[in-house]
């Protein structure tokens, strides 16, 4: 485990850790709540969820829908397994990823290394865990050899790609063009539709997060910029009821109010009509709206931001997961309560820290590597608009001389 107190030397540093170590917190939190009501989660616990909490079940090794699933007590889900395969991915490739890069490494990575799985409490293949969405990876890309760019096409469409795409922001710090833009094509192996789109949107936040000065403000604004249809008309809507509120306490009711226009997932949450779930241009995820949500209305504030998913409910632990890396983007790894991330890499047998890290410093060749291409890229174009292809002179000035001449 890396130790809390080697604290990161840069704000770039600060921040990726921040993102990275605040999404496993959210999605740690949240999984004890995952799939139950507002109103089950303060019976079953006895007011709010203000912290790690056991399971929702007690024998949780029997119970349904969730069995074998140790979900509580400090355990990661699959969003932070895919988290970490994901900058695993990075660590090797050390640039940008695309579409191929999810069938050339992500898949090795699910299906190649056994790995500690806090929920089933032994070591396995991360296929073994990760849900049905996931699995399609491999499914379409390792059997189905299909092409990675279009992969994601007739999977179910949810939260799955949005979940694990905070690296791409972390990349692609302080660009949210560009982390849209790269999120987009690398999951198109993987979702289509507002499921894709929600990817997409989920990384520039993380990118917008990541920018010196940046505020849930300018994250949102960001995230309106770059969505496209229902995804961007759910922010919108989710959003602006968030700026009535004061606090998560009573916000449910009007944030799902505000979200249930776009959302293809019944008020009765694991009981699915037939139309759920399918691509639409007027739908959208619920999970990253309502986790932009959660950010407003705690004005950034990484505990309020994540315990107001956790106490959701529905996809707790995807909501707290996703508005845990936004909010630990914006204040670094001193907004994430060390207590959680000490208690929680414990619980886990996992390092929440050193993940960020590795990101971190991807981010950083990645960067010189960019940069290195828009200058080599400028020195050319200006060759081109110079007569003889070589600085100094203009072409536009040579052409104005054979005009003369005519």
């Amino acid at each position: 485990m890396t130790p809390l107190a080697d604290q990161p030397a840069d704000l770039l540093t600060d921040k990726a850790v921040g993102c990275v170590a605040g999404a496993a917190v959210g999605d740690a939190l949240g999984g004890a709540t995952e799939g139950w009501t507002p109103e089950q989660i303060t019976q079953r616990y006895g007011g709010p969820v203000e912290g790690i909490v056991p399971p929702f079940n007690e024998d949780w090794r029997n119970a349904r829908p969730i069995a074998p699933y140790h979900k509580g007590d400090g355990h990661i889900t699959d969003d932070t397994l895919m988290t970490h395969a994901l900058i695993r991915v990075y660590e090797k490739v050390q640039g940008h990823l695309d579409a191929y890069a999810m069938a050339e490494h992500l898949v090795p990575e699910l299906m190649g290394e056994r790995r500690w799985i806090p929920e089933l409490e032994t070591e396995a293949l991360p296929l073994h865990r990760i849900f049905l969405a996931e699995k399609w990876i491999v499914a379409r890309l390792h059997y189905g050899h299909v092409d990675p760019r279009e992969a994601g096409v007739g999977n179910i469409v949810n939260c799955g790609a949005a979940m694990y795409v905070a690296p791409v922001g972390v990349v692609n710090a302080a660009d949210p063009d560009a982390a849209y833009a790269e999120a987009i094509d690398l999951t198109g192996a993987h979702q289509s539709s507002y499921g894709r789109e929600a990817a997409g949107v989920m990384a520039a936040a993380v990118a917008e997060a990541m920018r010196p000065g940046a505020t849930p403000d300018s994250v949102v604004a960001a995230c309106l910029r770059l969505a496209k249809d229902g995804t961007r008309a759910a922010i919108e809507a989710v959003c602006e009821a968030a700026r009535g509120l004061g606090h998560w306490e009573g916000s449910f009711e009007t944030l799902r109010a505000a979200m249930r226009p776009y959302d293809t997932v019944a008020d009765t949450y694991r009981d699915q009509g037939l139309g759920a779930r399918r691509p639409s241009r007027v739908h959208s995820i619920e999970e990253l709206p309502l986790a932009l949500g959660f950010l407003v209305i705690a004005k950034g504030d990484f505990r309020e931001t994540v315990l107001g998913g956790v106490n959701y409910g529905r996809d707790a632990d995807s909501i707290a997961s996703m508005g845990g890396a936004v909010a630990g983007a914006l204040g670094g790894l001193a907004a994430v309560p060390g207590e959680w991330v000490e208690e929680i890499g414990r619980a886990s047998r996992t390092d929440l820290v050193e993940p960020g890290r590795a990101i971190a410093r991807v981010a950083r060749r990645v960067h010189a590597d960019d940069q290195a291409r828009r200058r080599a890229h400028e020195s050319a174009f200006a060759a081109l608009l110079t007569a003889d292809g070589a600085p100094g002179g203009t072409a536009s000035g040579a052409l104005d001389g054979a005009e003369g001449g005519a």
